[in-house]
């Protein structure tokens, strides 16, 4: 079994849930992802790590990984851990939902990883419309980084991919709703 098809499988028996349920989009659904059971899985987290480190690796001048806190926390540490280990090392940030109450006050953990202008790029668990992906894109850049694109555990197939790419940002997918399904 290769690592994709075991993180597929890992994926189906954790985090995929046939109820329904309102998504962070707003919208209904019969069914559920949440990738927070598998990337908080030991071996579900390693294959993210390993199967993100090589969704990047190859993206000219990644200076880090991150994204909106809580689904992206597991991804982007996964993601860095990996990075060092093949040799290439990444730093990971997360972006809190409200700025430190007390001490820096920052939106952004992970800053002295970076300078400004440093290029990154976004890391989900899962992708709907877009919307959480495009709100970190706009933190980040907020913060001075530059977003290269974003990549995703599961793409729901649900409208996410283009209004990324409306924006000006591509989104690489582990997997698809339909080859989760399939």
């Amino acid at each position: 079994m290769t690592e994709l098809e075991r993180l597929k499988k890992i994926i189906i028996e954790l985090s995929y849930e046939k109820r329904n349920v309102t998504l962070a989009s707003g919208r209904q659904s019969d069914f559920y992802f949440d990738g927070k059971q598998t990337t908080l899985h030991p071996e579900g987290g390693y294959l993210t790590g390993k199967l993100f480190f090589e969704a990047i690796r190859d993206v000219e001048g990644v200076e880090g990984v991150g994204g909106l806190t809580l689904g992206a926390d597991p991804i982007a540490t996964a993601t860095s851990v990996v990075s060092f280990l093949e040799g290439k090392p990444i730093p990971a940030f997360i972006i809190r939902k409200e700025p430190k109450g007390h001490g820096t006050g920052a939106w952004l953990e992970g800053r002295k990883n970076f300078k400004p202008g440093s290029k990154v790029v976004i890391v989900e668990d899962v992708v709907t419309s877009g919307g959480s992906s495009l709100k970190a894109i706009k933190r980040a850049e907020e913060e001075g980084l530059v977003v290269l694109g974003v990549v995703t555990l599961v793409d729901r197939e649900e409208g996410g991919r283009e209004n990324i790419e409306k924006e000006g940002y591509w989104l690489k997918s582990i997997f698809t709703k339909a080859q989760i399904l399939a």
